[in-house]
This record gives structure tokens, C-alpha cells and sequence, in this order.
């Protein structure tokens, strides 16, 4: 696993805060880093108010974004010029153990997959943001697919996302 501290407080104070775009360019990053999955360049991107993915012809930014409007979808698709790309997301209320042990479980992950970049935020050691991106072999042909985990240990959410980019 790639990690990191951040130093740099919240600005995505609540998981109700978050959004989501298809469409935004680069915002600024407090770590990044660049892997090579599937034949594809990756950007992992941590930001202060989350993160970003550029995989291909996706730009995925979930973040605090104030010119935005609030929320997260639990499903959105789009057809990218030969690409297939699928996002979901769940956003989950946990009691103060079942959210360590997910916080817990979602480090383990980032620190066993090839592919990942983990920050930890000042503050507590479970306000964290992790990505992990993978191949994946598809039956239309080559593809990846990202987990993304952002928690608030404040008010025990953990919000968690899947995406999926395959060629067709």
C-alpha cells in the first residue's frame, strides 16, 4: 500500500457533504500517485475533500464540491467513446466498533492490493480515505475496476465506492 499523512484538516466535515462529477478537471491534491493497470495510466488522487480517479477517458471526483449539488447517486452509468463506465455507492452508519473494524478492514485491503494510495488524516487514525484500483478481465475485453473508502469517524460513517471501467 501507498500511504500517506495528510496534513491538512477535513473539508468534506460530513458524508451528507459529498458529490459527484464525471466532468471536473484536476483539483488540488495532497497525494498522488500514478500506476499502470490494465495497460491504462491511473491517477490516484487524495484530496482535502476526497478523491479523484482519471482512468482513461474518466475524470471521477467524489468530494465536497460547493458549486455542486449535495449527494451522492447509488448508481450512475455512462458510455464513453469504446468505454463502459459504471459507479455505485453506499453511504453506512456504524456503532463506534463495527466502524473500527470496517476502517480496519478497508486499511487491510489498500495495504494488500498492488494498486492503492491510503491517507490518513490528522487527528484520529480512522479518518481515512483509501483507494485501490485492479485489472480486470472482462468478457468484451480489457478493463479495471476502484474500491474507494472515506470515513467520519465524528459520526461513524463510512461511505464506499465501486467503479468499473471495461472497453466495449
Amino acid at each position: 500500500m501507498h500511504a500517506v499523512s495528510l496534513q491538512a484538516p477535513y473539508l468534506d466535515t460530513a458524508a451528507d457533504q459529498l458529490c459527484f462529477s464525471l466532468d471536473l478537471t484536476e483539483r488540488p491534491a495532497l497525494a498522488e500517485r500514478e500506476v499502470f493497470v490494465g495497460g491504462l495510466a491511473v491517477r490516484l488522487r487524495l484530496l482535502g475533500a476526497s478523491h479523484q480517479v482519471f482512468a482513461g477517458p474518466v475524470r471521477e471526483t467524489v468530494a465536497c464540491l460547493p458549486e455542486a449539488v449535495r449527494g451522492l447517486p447509488t448508481t450512475h452509468t455512462r458510455r464513453l467513446a469504446g468505454w463502459s463506465y459504471d459507479f455505485s455507492a453506499v453511504t453506512e452508519r456504524l456503532g463506534p466498533e463495527e466502524f473500527s473494524a470496517r476502517v480496519a478492514d478497508a486499511l487491510s485491503r489498500a495495504d494488500a492490493a498492488e494498486h492503492s494510495l491510503c491517507g490518513v488524516f490528522p487527528g484520529s487514525p480512522e479518518a481515512v480515505t483509501a483507494v485501490v484500483v485492479e485489472a480486470r478481465e472482462e468478457r468484451s475485453g480489457a478493463g479495471l475496476a476502484w474500491r474507494t473508502w472515506h470515513s467520519y469517524p465524528q459520526d461513524g460513517h463510512i461511505v464506499s465506492t465501486h467503479s468499473r471501467l471495461e472497453a466495449r
